[in-house]
């Protein structure tokens, strides 16, 4: 038998323009399926619909195509699949794994703002008493869905076993195999009705979906590997290896984001700057 398939993919979430930082995530794991004769995904993470849109998407496969960036076609949009995300999420309801969490939308929104770049939520304090849960829904008050930590160990049997591959390097400069840390999983929100599904949950449903086999990413997304692979031990999907590469940070050290429209690429492409230039300027 010859080597398993390599299968990776990049999936940007179109709310803004893309930048250096994007161009260097989109090359690193273009080459890296180029090299291994493998399959480049392109997926657009488009769940957040307030913020997502589709002049952000159209620039973004403009920009990859400038950047010599191919990818298999049809790209698969996150916003076309709920089906599949609210499908997990009921195996999830089913196995008593998830709970009820009646924060306030905007103590929610600043949760779900924090992934998948920021620290783990501030804990919910677990699941109310049955009868408190029943009073508010039958008011209609709003409610997450909280993965619960200690229904999930109960669940697995324990969290010993439970580890994933690092391929690249952590941002502590973490590699090989990884044990699964809860603390960087506890109680993450995983869906709410008024927002839909959580990112954690979407990527991890897309990546068993699609076949990926290697996720390469910034190391900024490190720590979400945690939850994410707690959610495939959870929903029996596969485990990728992950690759998680160095970010690429703009002179005063802090990284690219979209807010910095002095840096896109599409400002950069404007004042003249060739792909040819960037490629090499980013090392490839």
């Amino acid at each position: 038998m010859g080597a398993p398939p390599f299968v990776t993919r990049f999936a940007p979430s179109p709310t803004g323009l893309a930048h250096r930082g994007h161009a260097f995530s989109a090359l690193t794991a273009f080459e890296a399926a180029r090299t291994a004769e493998g399959r480049f995904l392109l997926r657009i993470e488009d769940i957040d619909a307030a913020r997502c849109r589709p002049q952000f998407e159209a620039a973004f496969l403009d920009d990859l195509a400038w950047l010599g960036v191919t990818w298999e076609s049809p790209v698969r949009r996150q916003s076309e699949h709920m089906a599949d995300y609210h499908a997990a999420l009921a195996r999830l309801i089913d196995r008593g794994v998830v709970y009820r969490c009646f924060k306030t939308r905007k103590e929610s929104l600043d949760d779900i703002a924090r992934a998948p770049h920021g620290p783990v939520a501030a804990r919910a304090g677990g699941p109310l008493a049955p009868e408190q849960e029943r009073a508010l829904v039958d008011q209609g008050r709003p409610f997450a869905w909280r993965l619960s930590i200690a229904a999930a160990r109960r669940a697995l049997g324990g969290f010993d076993t439970l580890t994933f591959a690092e391929d690249g390097a952590g941002p502590l400069g973490e590699r090989g195999t990884i044990a699964f840390d809860p603390q960087n999983a506890q109680d993450v929100i995983v869906a709410r009705k008024d927002l839909g599904v959580s990112y954690h949950l979407a990527v991890v449903v897309d990546d068993a979906l699609q076949g990926v086999t290697h996720v390469i990413r910034g190391q900024d997304l490190f720590a979400a590997a945690h939850p994410q692979r707690l959610l495939q031990a959870l929903l029996d999907l596969p485990v990728p290896i992950y690759r998680h590469h160095r970010l690429l940070l703009r002179p005063d050290g802090k990284r690219f984001a979209k807010r910095d429209t002095a840096e896109t690429l599409r400002g950069l492409r404007e004042g003249g700057l060739g792909a040819a230039a960037l490629r090499a300027e980013l090392g490839f």
